[in-house]
């Protein structure tokens, strides 16, 4: 006995509506994670928790101290005592030895394999072995996790060599971008998150551009922009281009105190001297 066509109609009709229906949430724009957690979450859920020994710290409540060491290192200090070191390379060493150090493999100033012995935890932005880095680690009230860059195909040279790194800590998020060579994709961009500071190379020539580091900025919209890669002949020529769309300043000191209240509330480009 054959099905009436009447109901076959109805049948492909309310498909269609499904399907209409599926292609609209699939459409609709990917929602960032609060402070990055995209890739590492689904990959490494629970994050790596270490408990560390009490140390000393003038780093107020609420607060995260930054300091400039010198070309990407910046260290990041919260009130329970713990640290960490971006872009650690040998030579670029904070005053203080950090807890955690991140590297990236494009250069010699990006890593190291001697590492100071009282350094707990050595995080890498590739993989030994040509997988992919996958970094989610907490130290107290410190967390680490990476977004792995240069590995998709953005044209040539794109290899597994670099990771953003986000920090969190006191509700504060902090995102450095390492030797990032391309523009962001949306899913990434959706992983990264929320980000308060943005540690951004602004050399011009061996990253991205002038104009690629402004759509990054744009991409991303932290309400703090900490340039790095300074002491390329070009770096100069970032703070003009910057100056046509954001507010920037030169803070005179080499580390400063990062909480919610001290945020603007639209993007600024903060440059802080070095350490070195």
């Amino acid at each position: 006995m054959g099905v009436p066509i009447a109901q076959v109609l109805s049948s492909i009709s309310g498909l269609c509506i499904l399907l209409g229906i599926l292609g609209q949430v699939r459409a609709e724009p990917i929602k960032p994670h609060p402070c990055g957690l995209g890739l590492v979450e689904r990959i490494n859920p629970k994050p790596s928790i270490h408990n560390a020994s009490k140390a000393s710290s003038q780093v107020p409540p609420g607060s995260v101290r930054v300091t400039f060491v010198d070309h990407s290192t910046f260290q990041i200090e919260t009130p329970q005592g713990i640290s960490a070191a971006t872009d650690y390379a040998g030579f670029h060493i904070p005053g203080r030895v950090p807890t955690i150090v991140t590297m990236n493999n494009s250069h010699s100033s990006h890593h190291t394999d001697f590492v100071d012995p009282a350094v707990k935890h050595i995080l890498r932005g590739w993989h030994p072995e040509a997988g992919i880095a996958i970094h989610n680690l907490r130290v107290k009230d410190l967390r680490v996790y990476n977004l792995p860059t240069n590995i998709f195909d953005f044209g040539q040279g794109a290899t597994n060599s670099n990771s953003i790194f986000i920090f969190e800590a006191v509700g504060l998020c902090f995102a450095h971008l390492g030797h990032l060579h391309h523009f962001l994709s949306q899913e990434q961009i959706a992983q990264v998150g929320r980000i308060d500071v943005l540690f951004v190379p602004i050399d011009g020539t061996v990253t991205v551009s002038h104009e690629e580091a402004m759509h990054i900025i744009s991409q991303i919209s932290p309400r703090v922009v900490m340039p790095m890669h300074m002491s390329f002949a070009g770096a100069d020529k970032f703070p003009e281009i910057a100056a046509l769309s954001h507010k920037v300043k030169y803070l005179g000191t080499n580390t400063m105190l990062i909480n919610r209240s001290l945020l603007p509330g639209k993007t600024e480009i903060w440059f802080l001297l070095t350490e070195l």
